[in-house]
């Protein structure tokens, strides 16, 4: 199966459990960032199941259903836009992974962890893989599970202030979102080192 090789060489190795992790919201003016680790069983088969971006909000939501009930287990990751300003968004997107990775442990040992092309320092070996939410199916499971935790969180904002449209933009600088932010101001969760939200400080 496509989107298996990576597991399928590991397993043949000799390892059982390997974990893979993904993070959703680097673009986005506000809000957090998100990661996902997420552990699937042994030859685990899903053709549905591929980088989130590839898929519709509603396969998205779908299929975050069916891999939280299928995976040994789920972790995940939350770095809020302050710290993000603090430690810039590669360093809050890694703290997210090591901190979703450490969730996801807590129920079985990861023996081996694969990234989309993060380097992680940790105690089991990381293999990281360029494009690999598109090319490993538990990275393309911890993107979608990422994805769909960090847009309800939006959607959560959205129901607070729905003037700024988050419901359909979760908070990238779209042009209604600029527009937006120049109408109304900025609200707390802005990421105060992104240009757009730095030009109206």
């Amino acid at each position: 199966m496509r989107l298996y090789e990576y597991e399928q060489e590991l397993i043949d190795s000799g390892i059982k459990y390997i974990g893979g992790t993904d993070e959703a919201g680097r673009g986005p003016l506000i809000g957090p960032v998100v990661a996902a680790c997420v552990v699937l069983p042994l030859n685990y088969q899903n053709e549905l199941i591929n980088d989130s971006k590839k898929l519709t909000e509603k396969k998205r939501e779908q299929l975050y259903d069916v891999i939280m009930n299928d995976a040994l287990t789920v972790g995940i990751g939350i770095v809020d836009a302050k710290t993000i300003d603090e430690i810039n968004i590669y360093e809050a997107s890694k703290l997210a992974m090591i901190k979703a990775y450490n969730e996801a442990k807590k129920k079985l040992k990861i023996e081996h962890l694969l990234t989309d092309a993060m380097p992680l320092e940790l105690e089991i070996p990381v293999t990281k893989i360029i494009k690999g939410d598109a090319k490993s199916i538990t990275i393309a499971a911890a993107s979608i599970i990422a994805k769909v935790t960090r847009d309800r969180m939006l959607l959560e904002l959205d129901k607070k202030y729905p003037m700024y449209g988050f419901k359909n933009h979760k908070g990238y600088p779209t042009k209604a979102h600029i527009e937006a932010m120049h109408k109304y101001g900025l609200i707390e969760g802005y990421r105060k080192s992104y240009g757009p939200v730095k030009e109206m400080l």
